[in-house]
């Protein structure tokens, strides 16, 4: 079995994993945008997430001697280690509950605040819960501080998103110059010549017509509560896993060795895809918040954009796979430095599908300020990463 040992090779894993986790939701946003049914593309996405932490697993926790307290993966399997593979189990299903609810909040709220406030909530939650089962092996001093950070980017992303918002709903004020129709039946409505230009009124009215989410008119309300219950549940993942890989609360029976990594990540990414499975065949014959209805044989006969879901599940499977291997290395509280995944998604949101573009002023300053905030507290938790022994 592979394990990491050193703090540089933690960090290493950190930053990957920080990559992978900051554009797998930018993908699936655009596949939405795109006019894919989140119900489709979470299906697929949940299945590579399981196939990569099966290749983790086959691979990466096979290869090595295989000791007593560092078993590899098949020779722990029939261990009697169900105390800890239930809290892996319960791990896996509020992460992906978490990141199915996600799904839905990048259509009201846009990618980079979902992100930000998800992954805020996560840090200043989670962080806090793996201090105290790691027995503090991260520094107090320099780790709550950055937890402080990422608190600010909080109220910094709730502000961007109120600001944002009032930007858009000004733009749409000037359609009876560019649509002649009204907004409330957008799909009715003329359209100009050509394809609008980011940030414009018609932008917005042409990606509201493609989009399989239909968000003008709702309230604002219903993204912020569908990305704070996401912020919830992400924030607990971590601790759970935390939990079934080092045994706090000494559940296992005398003799037996505490779970692996890749024997968590293994049973963790097994539970979160049933409940992914279970509750997206649910929505595909009851959708919530508009979506139209669909089925099993629809979601088979759909393969537009099933190739790059697929591949976001492979991001997130192997940038929560190198979390894990971060964080049983350099602490589990330092590892969610990870959730400064906001500033690879800010990005992609600006680059890809024209987040922020012709903003006020306001607006601009509180973005800058937030991305500044993030990567403060990423600095911060890095620098207080620790050792495992």
């Amino acid at each position: 079995m592979y394990v990491v040992e050193s703090k540089a090779r933690a960090i290493g894993c950190m930053i990957l994993s920080l990559c992978c986790l900051g554009s797998w939701p930018a993908i699936l946003t655009l596949l939405e945008r795109r006019g894919r049914l989140p119900q489709h593309t979470f299906l697929d996405f949940t299945t590579a997430n399981l196939l990569a932490a099966i290749v983790i697993a086959f691979s990466l926790g096979e290869v090595g001697k295989s000791t007593f307290r560092t078993p590899d993966f098949t020779t722990q399997l029939p261990q009697d280690n169900w105390p800890s593979v239930l809290l892996a189990v319960a791990g896996g299903v509020l992460l992906s509950v978490g990141n199915l609810a996600t799904q839905y909040a990048f259509a009201f709220v846009g990618l980079s605040v979902t992100e930000v406030i998800t992954a805020s909530i996560t840090v200043v939650i989670g962080t806090t819960l793996n201090y105290f089962l790691d027995d503090k092996i991260n520094k107090a001093e320099i780790l709550f501080p950055g937890v402080g950070c990422f608190l600010i980017a909080v109220i910094l992303g709730a502000a961007v998103h109120s600001s944002n918002a009032a930007d858009v709903k000004a733009k749409l004020e000037s359609l009876p110059s560019e649509y002649k129709a009204g907004t409330d039946d957008v799909e009715s409505q003329e359209k100009p010549t050509g394809k609008a230009k980011a940030g414009t009124a018609g932008f917005f009215v042409e990606l509201e017509n493609k989009r399989a989410i239909k968000v003008f008119g709702k309230s604002i309300m219903i993204g912020l509560f569908i990305t704070l219950f996401a912020g919830i549940c992400l924030s607990l993942f971590s601790p759970a896993f935390n939990l079934a890989t080092n045994d706090q609360w000494s559940t296992l029976p005398k003799g037996v060795p505490k779970l692996v990594v890749y024997t968590a990540f293994f049973y963790f990414s097994i539970a979160g895809f049933l409940i992914a499975l279970v509750l997206n065949l649910i929505f595909l014959y009851r959708p919530m918040v508009g979506l139209e209805r669909s089925s099993l044989k629809k979601y088979v006969n759909d393969s537009k954009g099933r190739g790059w879901a697929v591949f976001a599940g492979f991001l997130c499977g192997f940038g929560n796979g190198l979390q894990f291997m971060g964080g049983q290395a350099a602490g589990y509280a330092a590892a969610d430095s990870v959730q400064a995944l906001p500033l690879v998604s800010t990005f992609w949101g600006i680059v890809l599908f024209g987040e922020y573009r012709r903003s006020s002023r306001r607006t601009y300053v509180l973005l800058v300020s937030m991305l500044v905030m993030f990567v403060a507290a990423v600095a911060i938790l890095m620098a207080s990463s620790g050792h495992r022994k």
